[in-house]
């Protein structure tokens, strides 16, 4: 099954999904529109898809939140955009389904936050990435701290941060930010193949890791404690699990 409206694609498949930010023109930066209509995508997903893949279409992945919009919204005392950013943000990490960016072009700011959030990123060898909040006079607010929560070496984000280049996709995984860079035309096969082996396991057992994953380096701060942590996931998923498979629709040709 597949909906699309001016500004998102969502095509629903078996046990998982692809949604396609349609924004070419503004590079698809991320309006009020949008951000509205990602965050009912992902509530519409929760029951419906082990694997969601994020993508962008034309020349970009994201170029980041509509500033035109946030500006127009500020001179008119009613910017509500950054409460909204940091909700659909934190709706990807608590989402039961495991989330996959296909990085298909240029990410900005914004869009390097986008990809940050999900739980594992592929990047088209074309793809580049930048935070260029510091030349506008400002802090990196949500991608700067989500590239430091990714891991990364300190020196590694001050470059992205205080310098504001532009890094290839060989950078970002080499720094651990991206799984794997793929040929352009190789980006979405490889991104589907990847949801469909996802979406392929026990949903129960799924969420219940992608929860660890962000459990453990936050909470746990010994090794018997983490695994004592993981003996208690898998006593959960036991008590709670009763296979019930998640509804599923086929893409309409």
């Amino acid at each position: 099954m597949t909906s699309t409206t001016d500004n998102l694609r969502v095509e629903q498949h078996r046990g998982w999904a692809l949604i396609q930010i349609n924004r070419p023109h503004k590079r698809n930066a991320l309006d009020r529109a949008t951000r509205t209509g990602l965050l009912a995508a992902l509530r519409s997903l929760e029951q419906r898809a082990r694997a969601v893949i994020l993508t962008g279409s034309g020349s970009a992945f994201c170029a980041g939140l509509d500033l035109t919009e946030r500006a127009a919204d500020r001179a008119a005392g009613r910017d509500t955009g950054s409460a909204e950013w940091v909700e659909l943000n934190a709706a990807i990490r608590a989402h039961p389904a495991v989330f996959i960016a296909a990085v298909n072009g240029v990410a900005l700011g914004g869009g390097v936050t986008l990809m940050n959030s999900c739980d594992l990123a592929l990047a088209s060898a074309e793809a580049s990435f930048a935070c260029p909040e510091l030349g506008f006079g400002a802090y990196a607010s949500a991608s700067g701290p989500t590239t430091q929560l990714s891991g990364i070496a300190r020196k590694r984000a001050a470059w992205l941060l205080l310098t504001t280049d532009r890094l290839d996709a060989a950078t970002f995984e080499r720094w651990g930010l991206v799984n794997e860079v793929v040929a352009p035309a190789a980006l979405l096969p490889r991104a589907t193949g990847l949801a469909e082996r996802l979406a392929a396991h026990d949903p129960t057992a799924l969420s219940a890791v992608k929860q660890a994953l962000d459990h453990i380096p936050a909470v746990v701060r010994d090794w018997r404690e983490a695994m004592e942590y993981g003996q208690r996931v898998n006593a959960d998923i036991r008590r709670h699990n009763n296979h019930t498979p998640i509804p599923t629709q086929e893409t309409t040709p």
